[in-house]
């Protein structure tokens, strides 16, 4: 006869009586008392956070709790759990119409409907058996749903290998959400006769798979890996395959190699039909104290030019201490095989992009209040017959040092500085000889400080000697300058409580004076190495020189007046608006130019104005504008805004223009376009898109109103069919005054597993170029198993 059901409410308590603590505290030592588990609690300790991941130290000693409509079985022998079973260990849950489990062995079999819960991973078929603590065991007729990744599939069978390893056997495999419809089939699948999850080293392997999109066989893989997370694996990279105005159809290939935690090398091969085929490759490495990363390639016989060609980066920064101070080395160093492989590799990396290649080495040191540092560079000028550059000179080297006491008496600051450098170049393209030049520079200062303003009196000493190797049109074959300059600058800050526009708000009222003088002497003769006229703008407006540089010290007798009003959130501190203007009174003439240039006559500079808004995070407004009051004309003017109302809408616009030289207008965008018809989508976050089935127009357009055509070109759609993202891109980007290049870049994304790319990513395309762009997937936060909790 059987006997009457337990009531569940009964159950659970007897199920947590006998399963709550671990089995060896129901243990009666021989010489104590006999006691109840409940006459000691286990003790309590806070802790603020939850344990993503249970050490392996405390998981086997964590208690096995059972409940259940009917439990039966033998003290620390086994258990047998009907109706509604549950078993709950750590982060494992399992949940079953029947469950047996074996307390010698830790194993649980369960029949029905089955279901598992390991941190935040679910599975759920209809037989289980499975060691709980080593996860070990097997599921019959499963299916499956990562956490990390959301990707889902169905399997005949699921051997657990251990807490981390499993085998899927002729399984499915999709990040695709399974709809209600009893018809539902997912956009892509990958089928495959087996599938090895490694979630230590959350990567997934296929063998003997299909790829299917939309119902049709894309390819069939005999063996691919694929990520489980973002952790970086080595394996092959989606390939590329482009159509290129300049390379004709061009197949790319790249394999990443996982060299350990912090070293990792990208290898890669092109072949193009109208240029032949390059190999190339890119080391990276980051050290405690140094890191860097090396490129190259190689192109054999290039048919465009018919010649080979090749590049080459690289870029290191490390220091070390050491009992006589800190050493520091930083190398960057760029070098390619021709004048035209700016033009004709626009896919290499920024600093083979440019036509100024740098080979810079830099070892220095420091200790307490010196310095020191050692410097070679070396530049590599790519020539252009219709715009040739004059080469800058080499530093071969250049010797500094430096000393700035961080305790002076009387609240002074001061500081020294030597330098001496050889300075080299081709004459024939420089015009000038080259030569040694060395100088020393002592500055002194007393800061006066306030909260309501500043006055800071500067003295400074700039003496300089060259050697020419060769003499200069006066027949000097050295020459000498010295000069002193002294400066004030002076500031108040005067504060008030406003309110606009219904906003209250501090605001601020900070007008400034900044003079300076220093007396002329002739340096018409100084050849010119390593100066260039400063940009006229709100940072340099009050500095000491108009030039950069160590050959051209301006006669100054200036003084700058400034005022800015700012107005600033009382709460919280931040900046609403900011309004600013500065212009320089010339007391006398200022005849130190740069060679061709012209002396400086007008007492009163142009007006800098400016002015910056952000009313609200959604809103934003910039403007700079040079205004020359006697002309009645801005002779440079920066005007930009942006409206940015939520994740995916961002429009940017900005006017620039250069009296005389250029005038522009840039506009970039990212925003659906699902909006024109209503539908708003959802605010699901940044990185995670706003819904399926939603269209995306990404750009930029930067028009020249001067020649009246576009210079650079952007636009590209997005689609977002939540388990796989569309791109396609048309891009046309000026690289010379008459020459262009365009070429049609298309992507697919499978969510959660590869990128598919027809020419160069369209994603690195849209963040070099849209401002703000944000990608339809990124995970921003990684997932917690507290999430899928159960």
């Amino acid at each position: 006869m059987s006997r009457p059901p337990v009531p569940r409410a009964l159950a659970y308590g007897v199920a947590l009586a006998w399963c709550g603590l671990p089995w060896s505290a129901l243990a009666q030592p021989g010489s104590a008392t006999p006691g109840s588990g409940w006459d000691a609690p286990p003790a309590l300790r806070s802790s603020p956070l939850l344990q993503e991941k249970i050490p392996d130290a405390v998981r086997s000693q964590l208690p096995v709790f059972v409940k259940g409509d009917h439990i039966s079985g033998q003290t620390d022998l086994n258990a047998v759990i009907e109706g509604h079973a549950e078993l709950r260990r750590g982060d494992t849950v399992i949940h079953a119409d029947r469950l047996d489990y074996d307390v010698p062995e830790d194993l649980a079999k369960a029949r029905g409907q089955v279901r598992i819960n390991r941190a935040g991973n679910v599975y759920e078929g209809t037989a289980l058996e499975l060691r709980v603590d080593a996860f070990e065991g097997f599921f019959s007729d499963a299916r499956y749903k990562f956490l990390a990744t959301q990707a889902h599939g169905d399997a005949t069978r699921v051997d657990f290998i251990d807490r981390d390893r499993a085998v899927v056997h002729d399984a499915t495999y999709t990040t695709c959400q399974r709809g209600d419809e009893a018809s539902w089939q997912p956009d892509w699948v990958l089928r495959a006769a087996k599938i090895r999850i490694d979630n230590e080293e959350e990567v997934g392997t296929a063998e003997d798979a299909v790829l299917e999109f939309k119902g049709v066989s894309l390819l069939p893989i005999p063996y691919i890996t694929f990520p489980l997370s973002e952790k970086r694996k080595s394996g092959f990279l989606p390939p590329t395959i482009g159509l290129d105005s300049r390379d004709g159809v061009a197949y790319m290939q790249p394999y990443y190699w996982n060299i350990a935690p912090n070293r990792d090398a990208t290898l890669r091969t092109a072949l193009m039909t109208k240029r032949g085929a390059s190999l190339g490759g890119e080391f990276r490495y980051l050290e405690p104290t140094y890191s860097g990363q090396l490129s190259a390639d190689v192109m054999p016989a290039d048919r465009l030019r018919d010649r080979m060609r090749w590049s080459f980066s690289g870029q290191h920064q490390g220091t070390f201490d050491t009992p006589l101070g800190g050493l520091g080395l930083s190398l960057n160093l760029n070098r390619v095989s021709d004048d035209n492989y700016w033009r004709d590799f626009g896919r290499a990396s920024e600093p083979l992009r440019q036509r100024l290649l740098p080979g810079d080495a830099n070892l220095s040191w420091a200790q307490n209040d010196m310095t020191f540092r050692m410097r070679t560079l070396k530049w590599q000028t790519l020539q252009d017959a219709t715009s040739p550059i004059v080469p800058p000179y080499d530093r071969l080297p250049q010797l500094q040092w430096r000393y700035a006491p961080s305790q002076l008496g009387g609240g002074l600051d001061a500081s020294v500085e030597l330098d001496a450098t050889r300075f080299q170049a081709a004459r024939e393209l420089t015009g000038q000889p080259n030569a040694n030049r060395s100088y020393a520079v002592a500055q002194i200062s007393r800061p006066f400080l306030s909260p309501g303003g500043f006055i800071t009196p500067r003295l400074q000493v700039h003496a300089t000697q060259y050697q020419f190797d060769a003499a200069l049109s006066n027949g000097q074959r050295n020459a000498s300058r010295a000069l002193p300059t002294f400066s004030l600058d002076s500031g108040l800050v005067f504060e008030r409580d406003a309110a606009y526009f219904g906003r209250a708000f501090l605001q601020t009222l900070e007008p400034r004076a900044f003079y300076t003088y220093t007396p002329y002497r002739d340096q018409s003769m100084l050849p010119v190495y390593d100066t260039a006229a400063n940009d006229f703008n709100f940072a340099t407006i009050y500095t000491e020189n108009a030039f950069g540089g160590n050959d051209r010290i301006a006669d100054n007798n200036l003084l700058t007046l400034g005022v800015t009003t700012r107005l600033l959130d009382p709460g919280t501190g931040a900046e609403a608006a900011r309004f600013g203007i500065a212009q320089r009174v010339r007391f006398s003439d200022q005849k130190v130019t740069l060679p061709g240039g012209t002396p400086v006559s007008e007492r009163l500079s142009d007006l800098l104005l400016g002015a910056g808004i952000t009313w609200t995070p959604q809103w934003g407004f910039d403007s700079t504008v040079q205004y020359n009051p006697k002309t009645g004309r801005s002779i440079r003017s920066t005007i930009g805004a942006r409206y940015s109302p939520g994740n995916y809408r961002t429009v940017s616009a900005a006017y620039r223009l250069q009296r005389g030289t250029s005038e522009q207008i840039d506009i970039g965008w990212q925003w659906p376009l699902n909006d024109l018809w209503g539908d708003k989508g959802q605010d699901l976050g940044p990185g995670r898109g706003q819904g399926p089935g939603r269209w995306y127009t990404v750009g930029r357009l930067n028009y020249s109103l001067q020649d009246r055509k576009l210079v650079d070109t952007v636009v590209g759609l997005e689609y977002d069919s939540c388990c796989w993202i569309g791109r396609v891109v048309l891009e046309r980007l000026q690289n010379s005054v008459s020459t262009s290049n365009t070429r049609l870049l298309f992507q697919i994304e499978f969510v959660g597993f590869s990128r598919l790319s027809l020419g160069s990513s369209p994603l690195d395309t849209f963040r070099q170029h849209v401002p703000r762009y944000q990608n339809l997937r990124d995970q921003v936060t990684p997932p917690s198993r507290f999430s899928n909790y159960d």
